[in-house]
C-alpha cells in the first residue's frame, strides 16, 4: 500500500520536545513502513522521522502555531504532492476541507483535539467524503451525530523506551504549563503523599508563561523541582525513576500519550478519571484512578504495583505495530468503498 501522511507545519516529526500528534505520526509512520507499505510523508523539511519525506516545505515553524494561514498553505501543498499514493492520512484540521484533492485518493483523518459542538460542525461536513478516526471512545462519546469510522488508540515504539526501577523516591508530572492539565492539584497531591515532586513542563507560550508566573509559581516550594521542558530520553529517564505519574487531569482530555509513556517504563498512574483515563489505566493493576481526595493514598498503592505488567499493558495494547495494524484495516477498508469510478467521493462514504 502506498500510504501518504500529513501532519501540520508548526513541529517537526519527531518533535524535539513537546509535540504530542507529530510524536503519534512519526511511531505510525515507521511502523508502516516496517510491515512493508510505501510511506511519504509531508512535514516540515528539519523532521528526521526515516520515511520518504515531500519535497519542497520549509522548516517547522511553531511560532506561528495555529495560525490558518501557515497550515492551509502547508495543506494545498501537500495534497499536491500526494497523487501517486493509494490513500491520504491526513493529520490537520484544515487539510481534509481542502476541495481539491488527487482525484480517486481518498482520504481519512484523525481526531486529534477534544471533539467540542464548534469542532464537530466541522467534522461533520469532513465525514461527508472523509473517513474518520478518534483516538479514543470518551472522545466521539460526547457528540453522538459525527460519523466515526474507527476507534484507534495511539501507540509507542517500545525498543525507545527502557524499563525504569522506580527507585528515585519521587513522583513526576508531565504536560504543559495550563490549567486542564493539573499541575496545581499534581502539587497538592504529592504535598499530601509526603514525596517530592519533579515537574517537566512546556513553557514558552505567553499563556503558559502567564500561568505560571501568576499561578504556579507562588505555591512551588522546596518539594517541588521544576525541570522544564525536556528531550524524549530525559523525559523516560525522569518516568522511569517515579514512583507514580502524577496526572489530575481537569478536562475530558482526548487520549493522554503521557500516560502510556509513563507505563511503558514500568510507572503506574496516578489520574482522575476524566476523558481516557479508564481506556488505559487498570485500576489496581497499571495505576489508579479518583477524586482528589483519594489520589495521594494512591501515590503509596502504586509503589507496590508491578512495574513489569505496567510495562506489558503497553505492549499489548499500546504498541505502534499494533496501532498500524488496526489503521491498516481501515485504510484497506476505505480503499475498497472507494474504488467504483462511477461513485463521487460523497456517494463513496455515504453509509
Amino acid at each position: 500500500m502506498r500510504i501518504g501522511l500529513i501532519v501540520g507545519p508548526w513541529f517537526t516529526v519527531p518533535p524535539e520536545k513537546y509535540g504530542g500528534t507529530e510524536r503519534v505520526v512519526d511511531a505510525l509512520a515507521r511502523a508502516l513502513s516496517e510491515a512493508g507499505h510505501e510511506v511519504l510523508l509531508a512535514t516540515a523539511s528539519d523532521s528526521s522521522c526515516p520515511v520518504p519525506q515531500l519535497p519542497g516545505f520549509g522548516p517547522s515553524e511553531p511560532e506561528e502555531l495555529g495560525l490558518t494561514l501557515s497550515e492551509v498553505a502547508h495543506v494545498i501543498k501537500a495534497y499536491r504532492g500526494m497523487g501517486t499514493v493509494d490513500i491520504i492520512h491526513d493529520h490537520t484540521l484544515a487539510g481534509p476541507l481542502y476541495a481539491h484533492r488527487p482525484k480517486g485518493v481518498p482520504v481519512v483523518t484523525t481526531i486529534h483535539g477534544q471533539l467540542s459542538p464548534r469542532a464537530a460542525t466541522l467534522y461533520r461536513d469532513m465525514a461527508q467524503d472523509t473517513a474518520i478516526i478518534a483516538i479514543s471512545h470518551d472522545q466521539c462519546s460526547r457528540i453522538h451525530d459525527v460519523e466515526i469510522s474507527a476507534v484507534i488508540h495511539h501507540g509507542l515504539d517500545l525498543s525507545t523506551v527502557s524499563l525504569g526501577a522506580g527507585d528515585g523516591g519521587y513522583v513526576c508530572f508531565v504536560g504543559r504549563m495550563c490549567p486542564d492539565k493539573g499541575l496545581l492539584e499534581a502539587v497538592a497531591v504529592a504535598r499530601k503523599a509526603g514525596v517530592p515532586l519533579r515537574i517537566a513542563a512546556k513553557m514558552h507560550a505567553k499563556d503558559e508563561l502567564e500561568y505560571f508566573r501568576d499561578v504556579v509559581q507562588p505555591v512551588l516550594g522546596p518539594q517541588e523541582e521544576l525541570l522544564g521542558e525536556i528531550s524524549d530520553p530525559e523525559k523516560y529517564e525522569l518516568m522511569g525513576g517515579a514512583i507514580a505519574l502524577i496526572n489530575p487531569i481537569q478536562w475530558h482530555e482526548p487520549f493522554g500519550l503521557v500516560m502510556i509513556e509513563a507505563l511503558a517504563t514500568g510507572t503506574p498512574v496516578v489520574a482522575t478519571p476524566m476523558g481516557a483515563a479508564p481506556e488505559i489505566v487498570t485500576q489496581g493493576v497499571t495505576g489508579y484512578l479518583g477524586g482528589m481526595d483519594d489520589l495521594p493514598g494512591f501515590v503509596d498503592a502504586a509503589a507496590q504495583l508491578s512495574r513489569a505488567e505496567c510495562r506489558r499493558s503497553v505492549d499489548e495494547y499500546f504498541n505502534a505495530t499494533r496501532m498500524a495494524a488496526d489503521h491498516l484495516d481501515l485504510y484497506a477498508k476505505v480503499i475498497e468503498q472507494y474504488k467504483p469510478s462511477s461513485k463521487t467521493p460523497e456517494e463513496a462514504f455515504r453509509p
